[in-house]
């Protein structure tokens, strides 16, 4: 038998699977693309104009490698942020940051909480890193914050992970009780807040960006409101000496010349970003109507995505979203038990959610076996 490089135990003991299938593997393996692409949680409304007259001045000069400080970028976000430009890291995404924070935290046995369905890459990232996952279930829809403190005080735990507003069903807590719950944590413990949809989120939700504490990390995205998931740029803030850690693991040509100009630009046009907001609340709006008038319950989303409660069990919520997607609308679904009841819809333009309300009541009536 033919040798090769042993695996750390770590890894070799690591289960080998996909954590998401794209609807770009589906389209491959269906033979046809889909009508509505709903399911990722994208900005189908896509950058702003002004962004993407940047990026096509700046096409031509993508033979140099990016600038490994990530200088402008970085002093955009502090300028926009009003912090200093210490206090702000650049990365591959929201996800990319999420590796590194756990790299720098978590070693073999270390114990890490987080919400029982809530996002899994950060979940792969605790295991890679051999940390003991820790897992609280949602209460009443929204993730609990009383049973994460917990959990955090019982295990002795290194990080506890919150988004907020939260995927995958949209809810959010209002900012007073995130601070209450932040200043209630251990000082040894490491507070990583998720703000992707805080955007598109209710105002009252977001905390002020407080550098000042050394043991939580603010984590924010170029990916949803400002429709930039394909550039993969994301951002931490947080205090001085806690950001300079990233320093010493980050991939330092990481994050590409074309995201870090296309990051910088997109700060600058707020009526953009407004715009993309109000479009997406009417889309929420919409898409609940949709929920309603097929006897579905919409759950209230901060989010640009509506999770929306089939009223049966996960595996009638699976069917849903199977004849869903062979009427060729992508969509997902949350898989934890007792929110795996629910599908979960991505606002999209208003021909993708008329495709989806043509397509949803067969999908409902194939899924009851009528």
């Amino acid at each position: 038998m033919t040798k090769r490089p042993p695996l750390t135990p770590i890894v070799a003991a690591l289960p080998s699977f996909v954590p998401f299938v794209g609807p770009e593997s589906m389209t491959r393996e269906r033979g046809r693309p889909f009508r509505a692409r709903i399911g990722a949680n994208e900005s189908s409304f896509g950058p702003s104009p002004k962004v993407i007259a940047t990026m096509q001045r700046e096409a031509a000069d993508q033979w140099m490698y990016c600038d490994p400080d990530n200088y402008d970028l970085k002093a955009a976000l502090a300028a926009h942020l009003n912090v200093p430009i210490g206090c702000v890291v650049v990365g591959e995404g929201i996800d990319g940051l999420l590796n590194l924070a756990v790299r720098m935290h978590v070693g073999e046995g270390t114990a890490v909480v987080t919400s029982l369905g809530a996002y899994p890459t950060f979940n792969f990232h605790v295991a890679a890193a051999g940390g003991r996952l820790v897992t609280v279930p949602f209460h009443k829809d929204k993730e609990d914050l009383e049973g994460l403190l917990d959990a955090v005080k019982r295990e002795k735990a290194r990080i506890v992970y919150l988004s907020n507003p939260d995927n995958p069903m949209g809810t959010w807590w209002e900012a007073g009780e995130v601070l209450r719950f932040a200043d209630a944590l251990p000082q040894d413990t490491l507070f990583i807040l998720d703000e992707a949809y805080g955007e598109t989120g209710p105002s009252s939700a977001q905390p002020p960006v407080d550098v000042s504490r050394p043991n939580m990390l603010l984590m924010r995205t170029f990916s949803k409101a400002y429709g930039l998931a394909g550039i993969r740029c994301g951002y931490a803030v947080g205090e001085p000496s806690l950001i300079q850690d990233f320093e010493k693991i980050r991939n330092h040509y990481g994050t590409s010349r074309m995201a870090q100009v296309a990051g910088a630009a997109a700060l600058q046009d707020r009526d953009w970003l407004t715009g993309v907001v109000a479009k997406v609340a009417a889309g929420r709006e919409r898409l609940a109507e949709i929920a309603r008038a097929n006897g579905l319950t919409p759950i209230p989303s901060g989010t640009n995505f509506v999770t929306m409660d089939c009223g049966g069990d996960g595996a009638f919520a699976l069917k849903v979203l199977q004849h869903l997607i062979s009427r060729d609308v992508f969509i997902r679904k949350p898989m934890a038990p007792g929110l795996d009841r629910c599908i979960r819809v991505s606002v999209g333009l208003d021909r993708e959610l008329d495709v989806f309300a043509e397509e949803l009541p067969g999908a409902l009536a194939a899924a009851r076996g009528n």
